[in-house]
């Protein structure tokens, strides 16, 4: 059956079964029910985009509520304000009476409004003797009332989106980073690798993230970086690997520990005596000074736990992988690690790249920082205890550790 369309005056919607049923749910309002109107504005802004209006809407919306007197929407107060078009243009900051009527309507679709028309389609009250509001024609806000819920709730869907976009965009920025900073690494430190291939794979992931991107983009380009930065990671550890780190890059040796931690700060040299926090090394090389609890290091430099093996560092051997790869990022030499490994030991060594990345931000040189500091070592004019103990106030830690 054909439906003739029904003749309104300008500006005006035809009524339809969509705005007849918004109209029978904003009566279903609960007795007693009551919200604090500028509270279910902001959850209406921040749904704005679910609900299809724009922000000059939400002006006129803003401006209608200007005009209702009490700070809440309650169900036993008429909730109808009937301003001029001329005057609701004022406080919608200016607006045109055409854009005016298209928002208005726009609010009505939404659901957020409805007309209340008089016989002639003017807006206006009728008082009674006592000066009270008897009967008004105009615009009914009983809707936000009726959907005050359901708008809330939508608010937090948003806000919630907007907290996973916002963190899934940080993490694609540092994932990009890390990559990036790994294959200038790879290059450099000359490890074996298709680099051109993988170059040019990095620059095309990159170039295909949107300039607008949605969270779908977003998650979609960080798994596919996140799965080149494992391939490069991987192509990393098996040089480090290759290279046999007990003996070719930084010279470890048998490392033999106790949980004897009284004197976590003293690490200066003692002589030819050797006590169970030392490592044991080959001849030729300066005596071994003391490691410090692997648990207060990492309080100390939390930063290092990200360039283990798999991500996390929890052992001194995996501390040692984690500082060769932050060596190469940083731009240190390997003999100038490996000088430092010898005058420091292995563990120290470690400790000091460690410490050197939680600071990265305000070193202009970290390879000539350690060069430095491993000849100040070597004159026994410096001390890793006063560094760990500075990081850890930074960090919020303590000196006193657990054995």
């Amino acid at each position: 059956m054909h439906v003739r369309d029904i003749t309104t005056p300008f500006g005006r919607r035809p009524m339809t079964l969509a705005l007849m049923k918004r109209q029978a749910a904003s009566a279903k309002i609960e007795s007693g029910s009551s919200v604090d109107k500028w509270k279910v504005f902001r959850d209406a802004s921040e749904a704005r985009n679910l609900l299809g209006i724009q922000d000059r809407a939400l002006a006129v919306l803003n401006a209608l509520l200007t005009f209702y007197p009490e700070s809440e929407l309650a169900s036993d107060r008429a909730m109808i304000v009937f301003p001029s078009n001329a005057q609701l243009s004022i406080r919608a900051h200016g607006i045109t009476g055409t854009t005016l009527r298209r928002h208005l309507a726009a609010l009505v679709d939404a659901g957020l409004i409805l007309r209340r028309d008089s016989a002639n389609g003017k807006r206006y009250a009728r008082k009674d003797r006592a000066g009270d509001i008897e009967q008004a024609y105009g615009f009914d806000l009983s809707p936000l009332l009726a959907r005050s819920s359901e708008l809330a709730v939508l608010s937090d869907r948003i806000a919630t989106e907007r907290a996973l976009f916002r963190r899934t965009k940080e993490t694609l920025s540092i994932c990009r980073r890390d990559v990036r900073k790994l294959i200038s690494a790879a290059i450099v430190e000359d490890v074996s690798g298709d680099w051109e291939a993988i170059e040019l794979r990095y620059v095309e992931l990159v170039g295909a993230i949107p300039r607008t991107p949605s969270l779908h983009d977003l998650q979609n380009s960080l798994e596919s970086i996140e799965a080149l930065r494992q391939t490069v990671l991987n192509l990393l550890e098996n040089k480090l690997n290759s290279e046999n780190m007990g003996t070719d890059d930084i010279g470890f040796g048998c490392h033999i520990q106790n949980s004897n931690t009284e004197s976590i700060i003293e690490i200066e040299p003692r002589g030819e005596e050797q006590d169970a926090n030392v490592v044991v090394r080959a001849e030729g090389q300066h005596e071994p000074t003391r490691t410090f609890p692997l648990s207060m290091v990492l309080r100390a430099c939390p930063e290092i736990r990200s360039y283990g093996p798999g991500g996390a560092v929890s052992t001194w051997r995996e501390l040692m992988e984690a500082a060769v790869l932050v060596r190469s990022m940083l731009g240190v030499t390997p003999g100038a690690y490996r000088n430092a490994c010898e005058i420091m030991g292995p563990e120290n060594a470690a400790v000091m790249m460690a410490c050197i990345l939680q600071r990265a931000g305000h070193i202009n040189s970290a390879g000539g920082y350690l060069r430095d500091l491993t000849a100040r070592a070597q004159r026994q004019q410096f001390s890793l205890g006063p560094v760990l103990m500075a990081l850890l106030r930074a960090n919020g830690g303590t000196e006193k550790e657990a054995s």
